[in-house]
């Protein structure tokens, strides 16, 4: 009898029903003839419209700033950009709650960039819709971050010598080159800043509140739908739990051992 193996399996099995026993759970108590009726809620559509557009601006954020933080951080080694990676990186393993807590106080109406603005130019950004999308893009943008700097590293340089030799200019380089070749990392960054957007809870509670129609998010309705109606809160998680099931099977491919 081979103990290690079978101590092997034993660990394995119950780690994996740690994951699976939940999802069954969820499904075990779906109120599926109901499905509907519940996800047909004008208010339900409302969030789900409002955490969509908001976790699409997010991506779109994350192209138009990640891109070239990405670039930035993955064409060298300094010290400089060790610090700026940890910042970048910090709300990955930052707890959300806290997050919310220092988007309040580095965007609120007495924040450090929010003060000004609402004195001088009269824009509040806290609860409201502007205030989901940054929240999203805040909790999404590290994931889209990471996973391009990844490709770049990876990144054979000597296509761009090659490229650079032929007479082809810093953009062409860029367009022609570096971008179809890590793709795939684009495509998995936007897709991981997407659903991390689409999931955000408590920074986006405490910093846009949970206004319905203005910024409750599907998250936010699936949290107050379990003090009001558990089997809504249940419709509403199996909702998410496809999105994210969905999200897998389409980064199947990039997924260590897929293949």
């Amino acid at each position: 009898m081979n103990l290690p193996r079978i101590a092997l399996a034993v660990a394995a099995s119950a780690a994996a029903l740690l994951f699976a026993v939940p999802l069954v759970g969820l499904l075990a108590h779906a109120p599926w003839s109901d499905f509907p009726v519940l996800l047909g809620d004008a208010r339900v559509r409302d969030a789900l419209a409002l955490s969509f557009a908001a976790s699409g601006a997010a991506v779109g954020v994350a192209i138009v700033l990640g891109m070239p933080l990405a670039l930035w951080l993955a064409s060298g080694r300094s010290a400089l950009r060790t610090v700026v990676r940890t910042i970048v990186l910090l709300p990955v393993v930052l707890p959300p709650i806290v997050a919310g807590i220092a988007l309040l106080a580095a965007f609120g109406r007495n924040g450090l960039v929010g003060a000004p603005l609402a004195q001088i130019f009269g824009v509040t950004i806290p609860f409201t819709r502007v205030a989901t999308v940054v929240a999203a893009a805040y909790m999404g943008l590290p994931f889209f971050v990471l996973a391009v700097e990844s490709g770049l590293r990876a990144f054979d340089a000597r296509w761009l010598d090659m490229a650079r030799s032929l007479g082809a200019g810093p953009i062409r380089r860029f367009a022609y080159v570096t971008l179809p070749m890590i793709f795939p990392s684009v495509a998995t960054g936007m897709l991981l800043c997407f659903m991390r957007a689409l999931g955000e809870y408590c920074a986006t509670q405490l910093f846009a509140g949970n206004l319905e129609g203005v910024t409750r998010t599907l998250p936010l309705a699936c949290g107050l739908a379990m003090e009001t109606d558990p089997r809504l809160a249940i419709a509403l998680s199996l909702l998410l739990s496809g999105g994210s099931v969905a999200v897998l099977l389409l980064l199947k491919r990039r997924l260590p051992g897929a293949r």
